[in-house]
């Protein structure tokens, strides 16, 4: 509990924890550097139990996205939230930051890219991360019921559904659906990585035409981005 300063019945500790809650508000808010932010919000947490950690914002979300990859590309991961006492803990409820629509590819496993654990994303996957109704509305529960305050759609280097709709060839069953869904982002004669990119911008220019998702956006409550993984480096880099 915040200790009463409009009386003197304060203690030098009282004075101590306040600071160390004013402190962790400010690191958690101000933006700093990404290795900084990462450790001193644990230290603070650690440090004091009685002030309650600022609510997560979209940039604090995205910064643990990117914070969690930095780990797995270095090969430094913590694994976190991966032991019994979190199967425990979420079986009672989910509340993840962040969410991430990706590839099916089987080398692009967004809880293992991003080092994170149960409880922590909300993955929508099918092949070349495309937004349909399915996954919108997906999208649309995980940041109105779940409060997930980042959304990443997420391509990645040699992804084959764009391969597929580059090399335009007729494909038997549903796949033409897929086509379909990433055919309007190429343009010209891209390159494999440029069609990735442009198809990651395609879908995020979707998603955002969901009234839901623009109006958090707006409400500066949510942050949608776009990220291409890189197969041979494990790095995820943003895509602007």
């Amino acid at each position: 509990m915040t200790p009463d300063y409009n009386t003197p019945n304060y203690t030098r500790r009282d004075l101590l924890q306040y600071g160390v809650c004013i402190v962790g508000t400010a690191l958690l808010t101000a933006g700093i550097t990404t290795k900084v932010l990462d450790r001193e919000k644990k230290k603070i947490v650690a440090e004091t139990s009685s002030c309650e950690t600022p609510e997560i914002t979209p940039e604090i979300a995205l910064e643990t996205l990117m914070l969690g990859n930095e780990r797995f590309m270095e090969n430094k991961q913590k694994h976190p939230n991966q032991n019994r006492e979190r199967i425990k803990e979420v079986a009672a409820g989910q509340k993840p930051f962040a969410a991430i629509l990706g590839c099916a590819d089987s080398r692009v496993s967004a809880e293992i890219i991003f080092d994170q654990g149960l409880g922590d994303i909300f993955v929508v996957r099918n092949a070349g991360n495309v937004v349909t109704s399915e996954e919108m509305g997906s999208l649309e529960f995980g940041v109105l019921e779940l409060g997930i305050k980042t959304i990443m759609i997420l391509g990645h280097q040699k992804c084959g559904a764009v391969k597929a709709t580059l090399d335009g060839n007729s494909v038997p069953g549903k796949i033409g659906s897929i086509i379909d869904a990433i055919k309007p982002s190429i343009k010209g004669k891209p390159t494999w990585e440029e069609a990735v990119t442009a198809n990651v911008k395609l879908q995020i220019k979707k998603l955002n035409s969901s009234p839901v998702i623009a109006q958090l956006i707006a409400n500066d409550e949510l942050k949608v981005v776009g990220g291409f993984y890189e197969l041979e480096t494990g790095k995820v880099k943003l895509i602007t």
